[in-house]
């Protein structure tokens, strides 16, 4: 079962492309034997596919192959890809988007059979054995014995990433439009001054603002933004030069060094399957190929 859904979490602009699905939710799959605690499911969409504002009543820890997951949760934005997961606890509104060519994986968890908890959505580690163990539960052959035990190891090897891949959206009336702007086209190149001077503010309240609310300069928030852009793109298929000019870069060598930067991993060899390490966190930087005033 699903709750209904909820209008009302502070999701703003969220930029469909054409073709999307829009569906409700992810429904729960049917359970297997009794005293089953995990049940889970994978499923091909083969289209770009967004679910609208939803929770469940169990957790939830989904993860993709060939593609990437977007979720939003009131003010925050989570890039899934390949390599991770998000655990999204019962009863938490959440909205999703996933890309076209991607597979969908899902494992819901009983919240008073589970004995682990996380404070609220997290990054998980996708190893190879924890992915290896969901898919045993999706088993439908499984008896008992042999779906306790596996289970329990998920359990044991289930765990957080280091670092939170999220991105903070602001939250704060005065510079929630121009947020909302780069949401809808990451690219918009428009400095600090040019914002001033539309919103009617001194450009040290726009950066005060950023600050206060995310943790970020503009111009860091901005290049985070750009990096999940960029990561939802090239899970789609599209080359490097091509999101690099998509997201307003003058040059690609531009566009791959800020990209490495945060996600440890040049945009070419993730393109190509490499894993992104972000277990270490980085220090956000300036985005070198637009202005920082």
């Amino acid at each position: 079962m699903v709750s209904p859904s909820h209008d009302d979490i502070g999701l703003g602009t969220w930029r469909r492309e054409p073709g999307t699905v829009v569906r409700r939710a992810v429904p729960v799959p049917e359970g297997g034997p009794a005293p089953s605690v995990i049940v889970a499911e994978s499923e091909a969409t083969g289209a770009s596919t967004e679910w609208s504002p939803h929770s469940h009543p169990m957790h939830e820890l989904v993860w993709v192959r060939g593609g990437t997951l977007t979720s939003r949760v009131g003010n925050r934005i989570f890039t899934v890809p390949a390599g991770f997961g998000l655990w999204m606890p019962a009863g938490v509104v959440h909205g999703g988007r996933l890309t076209a060519k991607a597979d969908l994986f899902d494992a819901f968890f009983a919240p008073d059979l589970t004995p682990i908890a996380f404070a609220g959505p997290t990054s998980i580690a996708m190893t190879t054995l924890l992915e290896s163990l969901l898919l045993r539960l999706a088993r439908k052959d499984l008896d008992a014995g042999a779906r306790a035990r596996t289970e329990a190891v998920v359990f044991d090897v289930l765990e957080p990433e280091e670092r939170q891949f999220a991105l903070e959206l602001p939250g704060d009336p005065r510079i929630d439009a121009i947020a909302e702007a780069l949401l809808e086209d990451p690219a918009d190149d428009r400095g600090l001054q040019e914002w001033a001077a539309l919103l009617g503010v001194s450009d040290r309240t726009i950066t005060r603002a950023f600050r206060g609310a995310t943790g970020l300069s503009f111009a860091q928030w901005r290049q985070a933004l750009r990096v999940h852009e960029a990561l939802t793109r090239l899970s789609e298929g599209a080359d490097v030069r091509g999101v690099s000019e998509r997201l307003g870069y003058a040059q690609p060598s531009t566009f791959i060094a800020a990209f490495r930067r945060v996600m440890k991993v040049t945009p070419g060899a993730l393109a190509h399957g490499a894993t992104p390490d972000v277990r270490n966190p980085v220090s956000p930087v300036p985005d070198p190929g637009l202005p920082t005033a």
